[in-house]
């Protein structure tokens, strides 16, 4: 058992994702359980160098299991991003007492807090929240699952149109620098074709493979592309293709709408497990570390071992990907 924890507090921060309000359910419900008062923050760093801070209550986390969003709310600070910034925000917490820190957000907000602990002294423990599933050392991240059904029933409703017309569809997925949501809802959908962000500038096999298809006798095609680190690539592969194979086609980018949304079961539970494992690993003593699943186990990794790493996809998934396109 480590330093008794009396007074926690939990923020939001970077992107929001799915998921993010009933894991601030749980770790209120945990903090309960425990006996031990649970403060949020909002308006992420931002917010805690303003000092925002409030006590969470029963009837604050009450029904809110199934929105999206984060009701801390979220932003992106610079001034969080300088040693000064972070030491105002060290004071506001020791101001209001504050024995230990929950972050829930992506690699960016990681290595905030991961400083913020580091130059303070400051107790804390870092929850994955992204769609993008791009951190290392989990299985899944808060939102992802949602994120992959969301943009699935896009192109599910995408490809009632491209039957209809006769017609070549890009779908552009968001991911940032990864492709997991890409690789996932391009198999589940039943995608012609994945371009993923590593990709992008192979045309050349695209449209031989996509001809191919057309010889075949296929009407139709849906094309999914991960945005990668161009939003809006989509556009410009659509007209190289268009012009090479000589077949109309249209974009459909899906943007923020990824984001949004009620949570789907498995983000719940995996909000839940990782929210009342954070609270549990402060109460143990535990610092500088990420909660995180692996092969439905808890697992912790220190958060120096998880910033700035490249995390791929399963290469497993990735063959079959290739195995399923293409047919």
């Amino acid at each position: 058992m480590g330093v008794k924890m009396q007074r926690i507090a939990v923020v939001t921060s970077g992107g929001d994702a799915p998921g993010m309000n009933a894991c601030i359910r749980a770790i209120y419900r945990a903090g309960k359980f425990y006996g031990v008062e649970v403060y949020g923050i909002r308006r992420g760093y931002a917010g805690m160098i303003e000092g925002d801070f409030y006590k969470i209550e029963r009837h604050d986390v009450g029904n809110i299991i199934h929105q999206g969003g984060t009701i801390l709310g979220t932003s992106r600070s610079r001034e969080f991003m300088t040693p000064e910034g972070r030491q105002k925000a060290a004071d506001m917490l020791l101001e209001h007492e504050i024995d230990g820190l929950i972050l829930i957000g992506g690699d960016g907000s990681f290595r905030g807090g991961n400083l913020l602990s580091c130059e303070t002294g400051i107790p804390i423990i870092a929850i994955p929240g992204t769609i993008d599933n791009d951190i290392p050392g989990t299985d899944f991240s808060i939102g992802f699952d949602t994120a992959v059904n969301i943009a699935l029933e896009s192109i599910d409703r995408i490809r009632d149109t491209a039957i209809s017309h006769g017609r070549l569809f890009f779908v552009e997925v968001m991911g940032h620098t990864s492709s997991f949501i890409a690789l996932e809802a391009g198999i589940a959908g039943g995608a012609a074709q994945l371009v993923l962000h590593d990709g992008h500038e192979e045309i050349e096999e695209l449209c031989n493979q996509l001809e191919s298809l057309f010889r075949m006798g296929k009407h139709h095609a849906i094309v999914v592309i991960a945005e990668g680190d161009q939003p809006g690539c989509s556009f410009g592969i659509s007209k190289k293709v268009s012009q090479r194979i000589q077949m109309e086609s249209r974009v459909c980018v899906l943007g923020h709408t990824q984001r949004g949304g009620s949570p789907t079961a498995r983000d719940r539970v995996l909000a839940a497990k990782l929210g009342i494992s954070a609270v549990s690993a402060l109460i143990e003593g535990q610092n500088g570390v990420m909660v995180g699943e692996l092969m439905r186990e808890i697992a912790y990794h220190p958060i120096n071992d998880v910033v700035g790493k490249i995390r791929d996809p399963d290469p497993r998934i990735t063959a079959l990907s290739k195995i399923l396109t293409g047919y």
